[in-house]
């Protein structure tokens, strides 16, 4: 249904297109389906969309700040997590407001920190050097093992790692630690630090910094990246020879090939991140985001999921990749899945896992 303004009766179409392809990215990753609902019902005009998430954060922050002074800590933390995602979902797309942009992404960094200790198993922040600055990021390991294989998640142009704890989830069960972190043009790092297309140079930074644990096993790094994550992890794994595995969610092959379909409010977060002034030098950035002439040097085990109804990018960029690749391919094209086909993530979040645990060489389930 429509939302009418007395302005325009019309809802905003960035409003509607930011409902209309990522509403089930919310749902998968934690938000309430009923908030989803009742927030964006509420919103007519894109620059109260980041006012009206923040809002919702700050009443799931109550309640953990509530479940916290009863000495509720499972309770606290789940709080802390939602009123996470809800500030992130505020920032997310958010960079026509710079300033109200960094203060919902400030408050979803402050609550999923205090999430941290609060959850089960915990996690712990980590700060990463990577070439004169820092790559930021959350470390959780399972309970009861003493060194687990480890898999790195790589985000995308709009997420980070304060919207990951149902994808960590599933490693985490199955015995693997995670490992999420914000990359150039990412969460943290976004403000000093500006997409790159060669995103196997912060990959060898977590690497590097991986391997200096003594509470991971080093030998067995698997590698996860969503939606340009997609594209990041697995030009990762081409590259760095240490990874053992590497799961790609809906990536794009080729940047610049979908940038005349993007929406417009993908277009100007890529144009933001990059740190470019103008849209046309911003594909030209784009145009750095490829897999010619690299899928053919990742010779590690690969699962490629590709949604057949992906209004972002289109499927055929994940069975490009599958085909061009020389390793060990496992292609799962969903043919009802949309964008990282979060609208059927039950039909690969855990198999994906599974097939990480696989390849990491985690003992079969008995």
């Amino acid at each position: 249904m429509t939302e009418l303004t007395p302005a325009t009766g019309t809802r905003d179409a960035r409003v509607d297109a930011a409902i209309h392809h990522w509403a089930p990215r919310f749902v998968a990753n934690g938000v309430p389906l009923a908030d989803f609902e009742e927030v964006t019902a509420g919103i007519a005009r894109w620059e109260d969309w980041c006012a009206a998430w923040s809002a919702r954060g700050a009443t799931h922050e109550a309640l953990g700040e509530e479940a916290l002074e009863e000495g509720n800590r499972l309770t606290a933390g789940a709080h802390f997590n939602r009123a996470a995602l809800c500030y992130h979902f505020a920032k997310f797309l958010f960079v026509n407001a710079y300033d109200e942009m960094r203060a919902a992404h400030l408050k979803a960094v402050a609550c999923r920190a205090r999430a941290l200790p609060l959850i089960d198993p915990p996690g712990e922040r980590i700060a990463i050097p990577h070439e004169g600055a820092e790559l930021h990021g959350i470390l959780r390991r399972p309970r009861g093992i003493a060194k687990p294989p480890i898999v790195v998640m790589c985000m995308g142009l709009d997420s980070a790692k304060e919207e990951m704890e149902s994808n960590e989830n599933v490693f985490l069960e199955r015995g693997m630690a995670t490992l999420t972190f914000d990359g150039p043009g990412q969460g943290e790092a976004e403000y000093a630090l500006p997409i790159r297309g060669d995103y196997e140079a912060a990959v060898k930074s977590v690497v590097d910094w991986v391997e200096r644990r003594n509470d991971v096993d080093v030998s067995r790094i698997g590698l996860w990246g969503v939606s340009l994550g997609g594209y990041y992890a697995p030009r990762a794994a081409a590259f760095e020879k240490r990874v053992k595995a590497c799961i790609a969610l809906s990536g794009s092959y080729d940047w610049a090939e979908i940038w005349p379909q993007l929406p417009q409010l993908t277009r100007e977060a890529f144009r933001v991140r990059a740190k470019c002034r103008t849209q046309d030098e911003a594909l030209k950035v784009g145009a750095t985001l490829s897999l010619k002439g690299v899928a053919h040097n990742i010779a590690c085990p690969l699962f490629v999921v590709a949604g057949k109804l992906d209004r972002l990018v289109p499927w055929q960029h994940g069975e490009r990749l599958a085909r061009e690749a020389r390793g060990e391919v496992e292609f799962c094209l969903i043919e009802d899945g949309n964008h990282v086909a979060n609208n059927r993530a039950y039909k690969y979040r855990t198999q994906s896992a599974d097939w990480m645990a696989r390849r990491l060489g985690v003992p079969a389930e008995t």
